[in-house]
């Protein structure tokens, strides 16, 4: 299987998470949002959670606030409840997401449906633009069996936002329209197709993977525990393993505005974020 160079990505820096913890007290690996990458426009934070000691995380993410930007819970093992200042409530299970829209301002909460055993996952924040900041906040609830499955060569692909060989994932969001691929792929290789111009990474969760094997001047190895920034340029993601392995692939057209960031709080100027501190303050920033 070749692909012209031209239209491969490749692997423009490689990022090690920060080990940190939030929440009540939740322990997890910090890839997006910390110094050594601060921002990837349109992500803003992207962790890693993954452990069966329920001292970790039994503690879970009591109620906190959330306006101007989109946060996506995804479930590789265990259980997730979620509870909001609006009267939501359900339970992310594993192989299912949650794309919730904070939009102007939600209150919720993300407790662990279980006292014992792992659990595992990512949270990741998707920026909006000024003109959805103070959009209707709104939650999509994708439960597993919803997720669909796409086989490209030797690679197993969950399709939860996107479009890959024509087939479109579950997650609907009109204001940033990013891709999101959970690949499991077995020994051999595979080309998975992104766009160009998108901002877009890869982080490996299990095993290692070869990016562009072969080509010396764009080969590159990626270990467990380690995030891959990919160019812009190219169309295609050649990967290949010895042995199985896992990662997520995500990418999505940068904003390209001003963020101002506060905690739970992303506005694009600093009067909005502390707009956003009166209006939770005063009981108004759900409502």
């Amino acid at each position: 299987m070749s692909v012209e160079v031209s239209e491969q990505k490749s692997i423009e820096r490689v990022v090690t998470g920060m080990p940190t913890s939030d929440g009540a007290g939740v322990s997890l690996t910090r890839l997006i949002g910390q110094p050594d990458l601060p921002r990837l426009d349109p992500f803003l934070m992207l962790d890693f959670f993954g452990s069966d000691n329920p001292g970790e995380y039994i503690a879970g993410f009591p109620p906190h606030p959330h306006r101007g930007f989109q946060t996506v819970t995804y479930m590789l093992a265990g259980k997730m409840r979620h509870k909001d200042s609006v009267g939501n409530e359900g339970v992310i299970d594993a192989g299912g997401i949650q794309w919730m829209n904070a939009g102007r301002g939600i209150i919720h909460e993300e407790m662990p449906e279980q006292e014992e055993g792992l659990l595992q996952g990512f949270q990741l924040w998707v920026n909006l633009p000024a003109a959805e900041k103070m959009s209707a906040p709104n939650y999509q609830d994708i439960q597993p069996n919803s997720v669909p499955t796409v086989y490209i060569q030797d690679a197993e692909v969950k399709v939860l936002a996107g479009e890959i060989d024509g087939v479109k994932g579950p997650v609907k969001t009109t204001a940033v329209a990013p891709t999101f691929l959970d690949v499991a792929l077995r020994s051999g290789s595979s080309v998975i197709a992104l766009s160009a111009d998108e901002a877009a990474f890869i982080y490996v969760y299990e095993g290692s993977v070869v990016i562009n094997s072969g080509e010396r001047s764009k080969e590159t190895i990626m270990s467990q525990g380690e995030l891959g920034v990919l160019s812009q340029k190219g169309k295609q993601l050649s990967v290949s393993a010895d042995t199985g392995c896992k990662f997520i692939v995500v990418s999505g057209k940068p904003i390209n505005e001003p963020v101002v960031q506060y905690g739970p709080f992303v506005m694009n100027t600093q009067q909005e974020i502390i707009q956003a501190f009166n209006d939770y303050q005063s009981g108004a920033l759900a409502k």
